[in-house]
């Protein structure tokens, strides 16, 4: 056990975590880099160039000693868990720093300490990590070491010689971080003869063996072929399999504390399976489950509905399977009368909610409709009567409702003295309020916030980082709901109302949010043979209007000279058809309208 360190690596997104994590792997020899970025494996992450998914691996490195005696040389067993770092994961990461006694804390030399560097920092400082500061990117032209450094002590309370610079792109001070993790690092404290313990950090489906459990042992020791059980659920199950993870599974016959690995027991079914649940012994079982691991919070729900209704169940399916490799995911069934039957869906952000669409398209080629993301509302009725309200479709009569009732949320951002204007007028236009300010240290300023949770849903976090430019962490916590004055905003089509694009709003930014929507739409649905009207609606009063002109086809061409009443005759028939039209034609909204209406501005 005194040879294991179980490490992972937390920084603000595009800091280069990854290629750090690259050539970690390259210098132990565990594996050899053929193309960028072996770790992130999924399609869409070398796409994008962002870590989506937290990646365990296990490296063994030589250590050589320095002369302490504390730490004898030889072989050493280090395990690497590389976290994402765009802030719609920190769930993501709040799990792996369960897992760990160490985390490498990576700095870009040429941008600083940023928003989402803090406030993953301030997670693993609560978890007792021992932090060792890393500056990368220092072969670029614009980098800063010096001043970043000085970021970094005032951050921390460390020394500066605590600090180690390193290249991802040349491999400099790579063979000093590897040395710091075998120093700095705490090795993994446990009792291999107590009652077996293992904290599951991560899952993931594989299509033949079913659901393949990622797991720390903190006590005791599992066998393959042992029975076990999962605390939480009380489910039972034999160890088909356990083994550790490099690049690929490699089974063992015991593993003991401290030590991380996978478990495959056979199991088909998604909800057996809980993130952070423990995993013990059926006859000799622990006494209670471990502790340390947060809930997931969803921010935004939006409606995901299949095109085909036909595809509902596969549909259900495939959410069951992403919710296996993507514990954040929620979902609950709900039906819709211009979409049919399809799931509201619990997200962490914007950003999860895209990446879950293409992961929906790509790993399981299901074609996916989802509507305005949204929050749910409190709504009383005349009677007294309380109803919770996930979509505005579900709102009772405008005339039957007493008052309605919104989610606030007590919000916390750490920003720089530069941005407190612009962040503070953000915060105003989206009806907040100031509570309180109070400087951190230097010249960064904590700001205290009231919002409505309905405000931060759709474009709040990306007007943040980009008035802040990327430096501002944002954190936040419900505090329960208050009386709002809100009207349901209908969007319609040729009159007939299209429940998907209809949102709650309040009454102040109604009209021009109406009017916002319509001009959208307008340019984004295609045209069709006859006219159609978009209107914008709160109740029964119309408050904005555009009209998509039809596609004529040209029916005088072929008089040339001759009558007027030719002519006339023609676009009378003409006109006749496009009435008749109208009256059977039915006006497909594409999906890119859907999202369009989240970026109005």
């Amino acid at each position: 056990m005194d040879h294991i360190r179980n490490f992972c690596i937390i920084a603000h997104i595009d800091h280069g975590k990854s290629t750090i994590a690259d050539r970690l792997l390259e210098r132990t020899d565990t594996i050899q880099i053929t193309e960028g970025q072996m770790l992130d494996d999924m399609e869409l992450e070398k796409e994008r160039g962002i870590t989506i998914k937290s990646h365990a691996i296990q490296m063994e490195y030589e250590y050589e000693g320095n002369g302490d005696k504390s730490i004898e040389p030889g072989k050493y067993i280090l395990n690497l868990i590389d976290t994402p770092g765009h802030v719609d994961f920190s769930y993501e990461v709040s799990r792996s720093i369960a897992a760990c006694e160490g985390a490498l804390l990576v700095v870009d030399a040429t941008q600083g300490v940023q928003a989402q560097t803090i406030s993953n920092l301030y997670m693993a400082i609560e978890h007792d990590l021992e932090i060792i500061p890393v500056i990368n990117k220092i072969d670029m032209p614009s980098a800063m070491p010096d001043e970043v450094e000085d970021e970094i002590v005032e951050l921390l309370g460390c020394g500066r010689d605590e600090i180690i610079r390193a290249s991802g792109r040349t491999g400099e001070g790579v063979d000093e971080i590897l040395k710091a993790v075998v120093e700095r690092v705490p090795h993994p404290k446990g009792d291999p003869k107590a009652p077996l313990q293992a904290l599951i950090f991560d899952s993931v489906f594989n299509s033949f063996r079913g659901i393949i459990a990622y797991f720390k042992i903190e006590n005791g020791r599992i066998r393959k072929g042992d029975k076990v059980k999962f605390f939480n659920t009380g489910m039972e199950y034999t160890a088909d399999e356990v083994g550790v993870l490099k690049m690929d599974m490699i089974p063992r016959q015991e593993m003991s504390t401290g030590e991380v690995g996978y478990i495959i027991s056979g199991i088909k079914d998604a909800k057996e399976v809980k993130v952070g649940d423990t995993i013990t012994h059926v006859d000799n079982s622990c006494d209670k489950a471990i502790e340390g691991f947060q809930e997931v919070k969803p921010m935004v729900f939006a409606g995901v509905y299949p095109i085909d209704p036909t595809d509902y169940e596969n549909l259900r399916a495939s959410l069951e399977k992403l919710q296996l490799n993507d514990a954040s995911l929620t979902f609950q069934p709900e039906s819709s009368v211009a979409l049919g039957f399809g799931f509201r869906c619990g997200f962490l952000g914007l950003l999860h909610m895209e990446i879950i669409q293409e992961r929906l398209d790509r790993e399981f080629n299901m074609d996916v409709i989802t509507t305005v993301p949204n929050v749910s509302y409190m709504v009383y009725d005349k009677q007294g009567n309380e109803k919770e309200v996930h979509n505005p479709s579900g709102l009772p009569e405008q005339t039957m409702i007493d008052h309605i009732e919104e989610p606030y949320i007590r919000a916390s951002i750490i920003t720089t003295t530069t941005f407190i204007g612009p962040i503070m007028t953000l915060c105003l236009d989206k009806r907040g309020e100031l509570i309180k300010q109070e400087f951190v240290s230097g010249n960064r300023v904590e700001l205290h916030f009231y919002l409505p949770l309905g405000e931060i849903v759709i474009d709040f976090y990306d007007k943040l980082k980009s008035i802040s430019k990327g430096y501002a962490s944002f954190d936040y916590h419900l505090d329960g709901f208050r009386p709002s004055k809100l009207a349901k905003l209908d969007i319609l089509l040729n009159g007939e109302p299209v429940d998907a694009l209809s949102t709650l709003t309040h009454q102040d930014n109604a009209v021009s949010l109406g009017r916002r929507m319509c001009e959208k739409l307008k340019d984004l649905i295609p045209r069709q043979q006859f006219d159609i009207a978009i209107q914008a609606a709160i109740g029964a009063k119309i408050i904005a209007r555009e009209t998509i002109k039809c596609v004529r086809k040209d029916v005088t061409a072929k008089c040339y000279g001759g009558d007027v009443s030719r002519k006339r005759k023609l676009l009378e028939k003409q006109k006749k058809g496009k009435k008749r039209m109208k009256q059977i034609g039915n006006v497909e909204v594409p999906q890119k309208a859907f999202l369009a209406v989240l970026k109005l501005d």
